[in-house]
């Protein structure tokens, strides 16, 4: 009998469209319940979700099955839509693109940790500057005219 053994970790992370400061506090726990449901739904495991205005970060594990950008547009375009019905904001639009990030067995308690305290974070370091150390520390290759804007 095989079997296929797997241990996927990621790090997801995405911004409001031009980084506007749409969601707010008064409805954000509602919208990453609403998102945890909707990943579950397609067979991803959430670990830890949190955000501020105009991002999100979400831990996951998956399986060698689910084919990531498919998840990803299933979740930008229900939770979208979900924001512009629940809460009401009208313009709502997650930024085109996504940043993922492989973790480490080994690391995982440790983005998580990070994932839930971004309120806390944020005091200190603009999302900018998150998103530029994030690719940094993991060897992404970006360029900067593509890199959302501060607001």
């Amino acid at each position: 009998m095989g079997s296929t053994y797997h241990s996927l970790f990621a790090h997801l992370f995405f911004h409001t469209k031009y980084s506007k400061p749409l969601i707010r506090s008064g409805w954000k726990s509602r919208l990453f319940r609403y998102m945890t449901r909707l990943l579950q739904n397609e067979g991803v495991t959430v670990l830890a979700i949190g955000g501020v205005e105009d991002h999100i970060h979400i831990l996951i594990r998956y399986r060698p099955s689910h084919c990531i950008p498919d998840v990803m547009c299933k979740l930008k375009a229900s939770s979208t839509g979900w924001v512009r019905r629940v809460a009401g904001v009208l313009g709502f639009r997650w930024q085109e693109g996504y940043t993922i990030i492989s973790v480490s067995p080994r690391q995982r308690h440790i983005v998580e940790r990070y994932v839930l305290n971004q309120e806390e974070h944020h005091r200190s370091q603009s999302t900018i500057q998150e998103l530029i150390e994030i690719l940094d520390a993991s060897d992404v290759k970006y360029d900067s005219r593509f890199l959302p804007k501060e607001h």
